[in-house]
This record gives C-alpha cells, sequence and structure tokens, in this order.
C-alpha cells in the first residue's frame, strides 16, 4: 500500500498551490523503469487513470509535452499530423531533463523550467480524477482532469494506441 507521509514541495506542488488547485499527495516506492503499471499497482488505481507526461519534439527540435494515458502510446504520426508539425519524436531522457527541470520517471507538466506547448489525450479529460507525477520520482497528485485546461497552454488531442 502506499505510504501516507507528507512529501515535501516541488516545483510541481508549488505551481499548483500558486493556482489554487486542489490535489491529493500519493507517494510511492519508485522503481526505475517500472513505469505507470507500477504507480497504478502500487496506489490501487487503474492504470488508465494514471497520466505519464511525456517531453517530445518536433523536427526542428522544439520542445513540448505530451499528457497521455498510463496504459496507452503516442502515435507520434498522428500527433504530428494534429499539431501541424512533419514529425514528433521523444527527447532523449538527458534533454527531457534539461527542458523541463525534472528527472525522467519524475516529471510533472506543473512547474516546468521551460514554458512549453502542452497536449493533453482528449480521453483523459472525461475522467473524474487523475494521478499524475507530482515533481519527483515515485510522487503522483491526484486532480480533477479539467484544471489542466485551466492553468496550461493544453490544447486536447487524439493520439493514443493501446499498449
Amino acid at each position: 500500500m502506499a505510504k501516507k507521509e507528507h512529501v515535501s514541495e516541488t516545483p510541481a506542488t508549488q505551481f499548483l498551490r500558486k493556482h489554487g488547485i486542489a490535489f491529493s499527495e500519493h507517494p510511492y516506492d519508485y522503481e526505475e523503469h517500472g513505469g505507470t503499471a507500477v504507480s497504478a499497482r502500487e496506489l490501487g488505481v487503474d492504470e488508465h487513470h494514471v497520466v505519464k507526461t511525456l517531453i517530445m519534439q518536433d523536427e526542428a527540435a522544439k520542445p513540448l509535452i505530451v499528457l497521455m494515458h498510463g496504459d496507452r502510446k503516442v502515435s507520434t504520426k498522428n500527433l504530428a499530423r494534429q499539431i501541424g508539425c512533419k514529425s514528433v519524436e521523444p527527447c532523449k531522457p538527458e534533454v527531457a531533463n534539461r527542458h523541463s527541470g525534472f528527472l525522467v520517471g519524475g516529471t510533472s507538466p506543473f512547474g516546468t523550467r521551460k514554458a512549453m506547448p502542452v497536449y493533453v489525450e482528449e480521453s483523459v479529460l472525461a475522467l473524474d480524477k487523475i494521478y499524475i507525477n507530482g515533481g519527483r520520482r515515485g510522487y503522483l497528485v491526484g486532480i480533477d482532469p479539467k484544471t489542466i485546461l485551466q492553468v496550461l497552454p493544453a490544447k486536447p488531442v487524439a493520439c493514443a494506441l493501446e499498449e
């Protein structure tokens, strides 16, 4: 079961508090390369409700954020078509770390080092509650997904592929 102690502030939780967004804290035992399957199991929630924050880049190496269900993959072809790019690909971990200011595995869309365009899988917005990274490995925050559109420059997209 997930641990219940308070977790110290991160740039993400500072951002959420500054914008008056209610969130619940969900620390868990992080496993290297465990992904959303581990966090969902540790928190006892459906992996579809755990949202991963992916740092990607377009053909000009401009960074962007994609928010995707934990149990889905991003169709980079469909995403590129929808956002008017030639191509989209994941950033290398060290490049993603530099853009976001977070370590891969602890990347949050809130409080990033650089302002980047944010694309959210539209079906994420239909959920009652999502669990998204709170700015460090082994730490998710539970929020209403509609708040993403209120506090981030997010655009809904449809680019999910079954894992």
